[in-house]
C-alpha cells in the first residue's frame, strides 16, 4: 500500500514533508519521502525494477498524513457506553489494594467507543482500571480495531494504576474503612510496595541458592514495576498529591507517569526537574470535584514549555474519546506550541506508554498505524479520510460526504 500526495507529519527525524508519500509493506512502514522520490520509484517500477505493480494507492489529495493518534489514558471498553452497571467494570470497590487485576480481562472491544476512536484516527489506547482504589490494577496498551482483545494487545501489562487524593478517600470512608485520609492512601501504597520489594528479594535469594520458592500471585504482578519494565500510573490532580506520588516513586526507585496532573501548571519548574512525564486532562469536562478546581487547557502548554514531556487524555468516558484531537487543539489555543500539540497525541503518547519503538511516528520499521486527515486534526472541521491499522484500511470516509 502507498499513501501519496499529502502533507506528511512524520513526528520523527524527517519532520514535515510538505508534499510526500508513505509506503507500507507487511503491516509495517517501509518508506517515507517526498513525492518526487515516490514518482522516481514508480518509474523504476514501470521499468520492472524494485516495486510490485499491485500495490494499492491511496490519494490524500493534499490532506495530512500522520501516525495514528494515541490515547494515553482512558477506560474505553472497561466502562462501556450506554450499558450502566452491567457494562461498568472499572473499579473493584471492595478492596483498596488490587494490583493483580488485569484490564485485558474486562475490556470489551465491541464497545461503541472503539468505533468512534477509529473514525477519529485514533489507532491505539492505554486502557485500565479507574481511580477508586489505592492500587487499581494493570493497564494495557491496545490497538483500536479487533474483536478479540488478545489479538489487539500491544503491551500488557503496560502500567500499574495507583491513585491519590479524593477518589479513594470518598469510596472507602463511605464504607467505614481505610483509606479515609491522604496519609492512609500513601501509607497503604508504601506498605504494599515494601512487601513487594521483600517478596522480590526472597525470590531472588531462593533462585540464587537453587531453592524452591512458592510464588505469590498477589505479589508477582509488582515485579515488572520494581524492575522498571513498566511505570506506576499515578492518578494525581492536586499539587500535594503530585508531590506525594513523586516522593513514593523516589523512595522505591520507580518509573511513573503523572496522570491528569491538573495543578501541574502551578509547579511546572519543580516537575521539569523531577523528570516524570505528564498525561494532562481531561480538560473538556466540568470541574465537578474539589481537587479539579484548577483544571485548565493551559496546563499542557505550561508544562511543555518548562521541559516536561506531555501527552493529552480524554479520560474516556469522562470526555468522549473522539474529542482527543480537539482537546489537543484547545491546549494549543491556550499556549501549547502547535508541534507539541501534535506530539502530545502521537510520539509523546507512544513513548510515555512504553511503545515508542513501535508507534507514534512515521518511520521505517514501525507499525503501519496511520491516519489521513483533510487538514489539521486539531481543528474542528477536519475530517478523518482514512484510518489504517497494521497496514489495513479500517475506516474510509464516504466519498460523497468529503468536504470540499
Amino acid at each position: 500500500m502507498e499513501i501519496i500526495n499529502g502533507r506528511v507529519h512524520t513526528m520523527g527525524k524527517q519532520g514535515v514533508i510538505k508534499h510526500g508519500a508513505v509506503q507500507v509493506e507487511n503491516g509495517k512502514i517501509n518508506w517515507v519521502g517526498a513525492m518526487g522520490e515516490w514518482q522516481a520509484r514508480r518509474r523504476a517500477e514501470a521499468a520492472g525494477k524494485s516495486l510490485t505493480e499491485s500495490e494499492p494507492v491511496l490519494d490524500a489529495e493534499g490532506g495530512w498524513i500522520m501516525p495514528g493518534i494515541i490515547e494515553a489514558h482512558c477506560h474505553m471498553g472497561i466502562t462501556e457506553e450506554k450499558k450502566g452497571m452491567e457494562g461498568d467494570d472499572c473499579n473493584e470497590t471492595v478492596n483498596p489494594v488490587t494490583p493483580w487485576l488485569r484490564a485485558i480481562d474486562a475490556i470489551n472491544s465491541m464497545d461503541a467507543a472503539f468505533d468512534d476512536a477509529v473514525r477519529a484516527g485514533i489507532t491505539a489506547a492505554m486502557i485500565g482500571p479507574g481511580s477508586s482504589n489505592v492500587v487499581g490494577g494493570q493497564f494495557a496498551l491496545v490497538k483500536t480495531k479487533g474483536r478479540r482483545i488478545d489479538d489487539i494487545v500491544v503491551k500488557a501489562p503496560a502500567a500499574m494504576k495507583v491513585a491519590f487524593g479524593e477518589n479513594p478517600k470518598v469510596n472507602y470512608s463511605g464504607q467505614g474503612k481505610s483509606p479515609s485520609t491522604r496519609m492512609a492512601i500513601a501509607g497503604m501504597l508504601r506498605r504494599e510496595l515494601f512487601e513487594a520489594c521483600s517478596y522480590r528479594q526472597q525470590k531472588e535469594r531462593a533462585i540464587a541458592r537453587g531453592e524452591a520458592f512458592q510464588e505469590d500471585f498477589t505479589k508477582e504482578c509488582w515485579l515488572p514495576v520494581l524492575c522498571r519494565e513498566i511505570p506506576l500510573k499515578a492518578h494525581v490532580h492536586r499539587v500535594d498529591d503530585i508531590f506525594t506520588a513523586i516522593r513514593i516513586a523516589r523512595e522505591f526507585g520507580l518509573d511513573m507517569t503523572l496522570d491528569h496532573c491538573s495543578e501541574g501548571h502551578l509547579i511546572a519548574q519543580e516537575l521539569a526537574k523531577e523528570g516524570f512525564p505528564a498525561i494532562v486532562g481531561p480538560d473538556l469536562t466540568s470541574r465537578n470535584k474539589i481537587e479539579v478546581q484548577n483544571v485548565a487547557f493551559k496546563t499542557a502548554g505550561v508544562l511543555a514549555r518548562t521541559g516536561v514531556k506531555v501527552a493529552i487524555t480524554t479520560d474516556h468516558p469522562v470526555s468522549q474519546i473522539q474529542s482527543l484531537p480537539l482537546c489537543a487543539g484547545l491546549a494549543v489555543k491556550s499556549g501549547l506550541p502547535m508541534e507539541e500539540g501534535l506530539r502530545a497525541i502521537t510520539i509523546n503518547a507512544a513513548q510515555i506508554c512504553g511503545a515508542g519503538e513501535r508507534m507514534g511516528s512515521l518511520e521505517p520499521g514501525k507499525d503501519a498505524d496511520i491516519a489521513v486527515f483533510s487538514g489539521n486534526p486539531m481543528e474542528v472541521f477536519t475530517q478523518t479520510l482514512y484510518t489504517i491499522i497494521g497496514g489495513q484500511v479500517v475506516y474510509k470516509y464516504k466519498s460523497g460526504e468529503k468536504m470540499r
